[in-house]
C-alpha cells in the first residue's frame, strides 16, 4: 500500500471568498454546478449520500443528483433499500459533492422529504 501518510496534495485552483459568493445557496450550488458541467468534470452530479438509521450508525454511498432548486436537490432511490429504510427512520442527511477538477467540494445538509408519487413514476418510467 506504501507510505500513506506521505500523500498529500496542494490545492491551489482558488480559495473560497464568502464575499463573492450568492447569498441565496441554491443559486450559489447552480453556479458551482454550472462550473463543473464547463470543466467537464465527468461525474458532476455524483454526490457521497451520508444517512443514519435509528441506531444513529452512519452510512455511506454515491448516489446521483437528479434535480436542484429553490426546493432543494433531488435524487431517486429505491425505499425498500438500506438507504430507504434509514430515510425513513430518521429523515436526516449529508450530501458532498467532489469536484476534484475544480479543487472544490460542496457540502450540505438537511431534511428529506419523499417526492410525489407521480414525479417518481414519471423518472422511473
Amino acid at each position: 500500500m506504501g507510505d500513506l501518510a506521505g500523500v498529500r496534495r496542494d490545492f491551489q485552483r482558488a480559495e473560497l471568498d464568502i464575499g463573492h459568493t450568492d447569498p441565496d445557496p441554491h443559486e450559489q450550488f447552480a453556479r458551482w454546478l454550472a462550473e463543473a458541467e464547463d470543466a467537464e468534470v465527468g461525474d458532476r452530479t455524483a454526490m457521497t449520500l451520508a444517512t443514519a438509521g435509528a441506531d444513529g450508525r452512519p452510512d455511506a454511498r454515491i448516489v446521483l443528483l437528479k434535480g436542484a432548486g429553490p426546493d432543494g436537490l433531488t435524487f431517486f432511490g429505491d425505499r425498500r433499500s438500506t438507504k430507504g429504510r434509514q430515510l425513513a427512520e430518521n429523515p436526516h442527511a449529508a450530501l458532498c459533492f467532489w469536484w476534484s477538477e475544480l479543487e472544490r467540494q460542496v457540502r450540505v445538509t438537511g431534511s428529506v422529504e419523499l417526492i410525489s408519487p407521480e414525479e417518481s413514476a414519471a423518472y422511473f418510467a
